[in-house]
Order: C-alpha cells, then structure tokens, then sequence
C-alpha cells in the first residue's frame, strides 16, 4: 500500500480532504484529522484505536503495526505502510471517519449504501 492509494480510499467519503499535519501529509474530515502519513519510517499514525486494541494488533501482526513511548498514553497505533492489510486500514480509517463527520453526511453516506 501506498500513500495515494490511503488518499484515494478516504476521499471516496463525504467531508475527507487532504491536508498537512506536523509538516507531513494527513487526512482530514471537517478539520479533524483522519490519519497522517509519518515520512521518515513511511507509516501512519491511526486513531480512535483503543490501548486493548492496538495491543492485539500488535501481538498478531507486528510486522504491520508498532508504537512508540510518546503515543503510548494516547488511543493510536502506528502502521507501516507497505504492510497493512487494505480491510483492516479501511475498517480503523472508517471508523474514525464515522467520529468526525457531520451527522448530515453520514446518513446521506449511509443511504447511498443501501
């Protein structure tokens, strides 16, 4: 996986752009940020994924997701790029999507769906 292909998933969401986050490209939904792509180890930093959580994915897929001491006390993982599974980085990008976006988009999201 690359980068473009993060941007091409998340821009198929209402209210998703793309934006610059600590100097390094990121996602946004209605300013709030989606996900942000760390340069220097070419990963990214997800959000809204519980310390129990980011713990297991840890312990089954250490190739893929990893943290470091300064987001220990914060509910993220990071994930190599190369590596994530594209089900698994849309189903955590989507629901932090679902957190931040307005209730308008949402439903006119989900009813499309149908």
């Amino acid at each position: 996986m690359r980068w473009s292909d993060v941007v091409e998933l998340a821009l198929k969401w209402p209210e998703v752009s793309e934006a610059v986050s600590y100097g390094e490209p990121s996602l946004k939904t209605r300013k709030r940020l989606l996900t942000r792509r760390r340069v220097d180890d070419d990963s990214l930093v997800l959000l809204d994924v519980p310390a129990e959580e980011r713990d297991h994915l840890i312990e089954i897929m250490p190739d893929v997701f990893f943290i470091e001491p300064h987001y220990a006390s914060h509910d993220i993982v990071l994930a190599k790029l190369a590596n994530i599974p594209n089900d698994i980085l849309e189903r955590l990008l989507k629901r932090r999507w679902r957190s931040s976006a307005s209730k308008r988009a949402l439903k006119a999201f989900d009813d499309a769906q149908l």
